[in-house]
């Protein structure tokens, strides 16, 4: 057994991972209290809206998989749509070519509470109240807060104080940002979420107190207050003042729903992701790509050969994922498709961007795409077009400190996807995770992400901001992921399940934003490729295994740069990989030894019933609890 920063934690009567100790170990209460899976994560879910509000909120966004003991896996979305007012036209006529990164201009129909109280109210079996009790009890009474809660605070705080000054209410209370070892209190929050369950309290059972809550979200004095914030004008990364499209009538009209899963069956496994509405099935492409033998794991070939797989599958994803069009997913995981894909991948490192032409359709790519040939940095050689922005080389891993690209040159800066903000409001907001897994053998998965404290201005009267998730569509008509009243825009958000031989077996997933599948990928194949663990799957091997990823492709949020040829690994990879990579014509960043990935994970054992957990060392926050 090898080396790893904690062990694969074992037991029989439930497992819990997620990205915050607290918010697993508040996960864990609940099943100990006699709720499942489902009671635990939604707890464990508001919970990190409270310690993690630079990472997420109840007015972002949340796709959930959840696999029922002896039912079928489901996708839960809650990905809210664009407005009714939210047109190319309406942006267009403002002067914007792409839609901001912060402000109300961003703002979809915030869908994270609705999901999570679908899943309470179908799957679950607490009330309302027996699981916000936990998040209600830190924004009330305190916690003691991460340093990058602090640190993105600190990064914003001119734009607090000059303009989003209900943000610096709650986030600036007599001009100190929150401090690790000093309680920190969001007593909004935890006003809106009792006048919440007081509100409810009459109507009735357990089920019509959950649907009554969800109510008032949507025509309530929720609904109310987030309308009123989205119309005020606010200062955004135009470095203009605009009023957000969100109305009464798009809150009222939207709820989450569940759809089947995009599945790829790859050697005995079958994966589950959310639909290409998301980036999920980028990991389904990514195992397609795959030939029937790989290179000895870990090795320049391996990650040349994923590196490679990778870039192939997320140009498909800029080319033909989104709500706006009927994506081509069939032929897109099709054995034929992805043999002609698969012999594009050679020996050299490609700096192009290569959607493919499913069952012969024209790619469609967006003109921020289509850059010019140049040898400028920031610039790829990919057709005609308009030059883009350059992406800088490093993961979404916050507290850890800046990568370099060699050694004795200058730190480089997050890519987007990072939460760091900067005082002229230009936001680059990160995500949660959190697993569960039962003793009766249900199973769910969930990245909950948008509405950061760095996102919108904190809504006064509710005590945090809606969230900014239009900013990953184009403001160009007839792409998939155009900017459509009405339609999802493209989520970065990516949970997965795993079934062996039919039977759902492994719940996992990651922060990062583009780079959510590709750390996926790597962390699954270490699972399959590598032996296991105390006779089950050696889960925090995977997650300690050194990670990479690259940003050979437009990025999801705003400025959406790019780099093309990038590979940014961890500096535990060894040198003689790293030579051989820059040999192929990679532009291999070294990146810090724990930098690339934040992976959770939670399995089960169906032939046992023995359950396992691990979780990410990276960042020193994210943990798995379980007996």
């Amino acid at each position: 057994m090898s080396f790893t920063t904690r062990p694969t934690l074992q037991g029989t009567f439930g497992m819990v991972s997620s990205t915050h100790w607290l918010a697993s170990q508040s996960a864990m209460a609940v099943l100990e209290d006699g709720g499942n899976a489902y009671d635990a994560a939604v707890a464990g879910a508001f919970v990190l809206h409270v310690v993690e509000p630079h990472l997420n909120g109840p007015a972002g966004e949340v796709p959930i998989l959840l696999a029922p003991a002896g039912g079928e896996v489901r996708v839960l979305c809650g990905q809210g749509v664009a407005p009714a007012g939210a047109t190319v036209a309406h942006y267009r006529g403002l002067g914007l070519d792409l839609v901001p990164g912060t402000g109300p201009l961003a703002a979809a129909v915030p869908g994270a509470f609705d999901a999570w109280m679908l899943l309470l109210r179908d799957h679950g079996t607490k009330s309302l109240a027996d699981v916000l009790r936990y998040a209600i009890g830190y924004a009330e009474d305190g916690h003691a807060p991460v340093e990058n809660v602090g640190a993105t605070v600190e990064s914003v705080r001119e734009l607090f104080e000059t303009e989003w000054t209900s943000s610096a209410e709650v986030y600036l209370p007599g001009g100190k940002a929150p401090r690790p070892g000093e309680l920190f209190r969001n007593p909004a929050l935890a006003a809106t979420w009792r006048r919440l369950i007081d509100e409810v309290a009459d109507a009735g059972d357990r089920v019509a107190q959950i649907d009554a809550a969800r109510a008032v979200w949507r025509t309530g004095f929720i609904a109310e207050a987030l309308v009123r914030q989205a119309r005020r004008p606010t200062l955004d990364t135009s470095g203009t003042r605009h009023t957000g499209t969100l109305t009464a009538a798009d809150l009222a009209g939207w709820s989450a729903r569940y759809e089947a899963p995009a599945t790829y069956d790859w050697n005995g496994w079958t994966l589950c992701k959310a639909g290409p509405w998301s980036q999920g099935p980028v990991l389904l492409q990514q195992l397609a790509l795959l030939p029937p033998e790989l290179p000895r794991y870990g090795s320049a070939e391996y990650v040349h050969l994923l590196v490679e797989g990778c870039k192939l599958a997320m140009a498909d994803r800029e080319a033909w994922y989104g709500d706006a069009a009927e994506v081509p997913l069939k032929e897109l995981l099709s054995a034929e498709y992805n043999a002609d894909r698969r012999a594009l991948v050679g020996d050299k490192a490609s700096h192009e961007l290569r959607p493919g032409s499913p069952g012969g359709r024209e790619p469609r790519l967006s003109a921020h795409a289509r850059v010019v040939v140049t040898d400028e940095p920031g610039f790829s050689p990919m057709g005609v077009g308009e030059p883009t922005v350059a992406k800088n080389p490093r993961s979404p891993v916050p507290g850890e400190p800046e990568a370099h690209p060699v050694p004795g040159e200058p730190a480089v800066h997050p890519v987007p996807g990072e939460p760091e903000v900067h005082p002229d409001g230009t936001t680059r907001g990160d995500t949660c995770h959190i697993d569960v897994v039962d003793r009766w053998g249900n199973m769910v998965a969930a990245t909950p992400s948008g509405g950061w404290l760095q996102s919108n201005p904190v809504v006064p009267e509710l005590g945090f901001p809606l969230g900014t998730r239009l900013q990953m569509a184009w403001l160009e008509e007839g792409l998939p992921n155009s900017l459509s009243p009405g339609r999802r825009p493209r989520t970065t958000l990516t949970p997965s399940i795993a079934l062996r031989d039919g039977v759902p077996v492994l719940a996992f997933g990651t922060p990062g934003g583009d780079q959510q599948d590709q750390w996926q990928l790597h962390f699954f194949l270490a699972l399959a490729l590598r032996s296991p663990v105390r006779g089950g799957l050696d889960l925090q091997g995977a997650i300690d295994a050194p990670n990479w990823h690259n940003d050979s492709f437009p990025g999801s949020f705003y400025p959406r740069g790019m780099r093309p040829g990038s590979v940014t690994v961890e500096a535990r990879t060894s040198p003689e990989v790293v030579a051989e990579l820059r040999r192929r014509g990679h532009d291999v960043t070294v990146g810090d030894p724990w930098s690339e990935g934040r992976l959770c994970a939670v399995a089960r054992d169906p032939e046992t019933g023995v359950l396992s957990a691990g979780a990410n060392p990276r960042g020193m926050q994210g943990y798995a609890v379980g007996r």
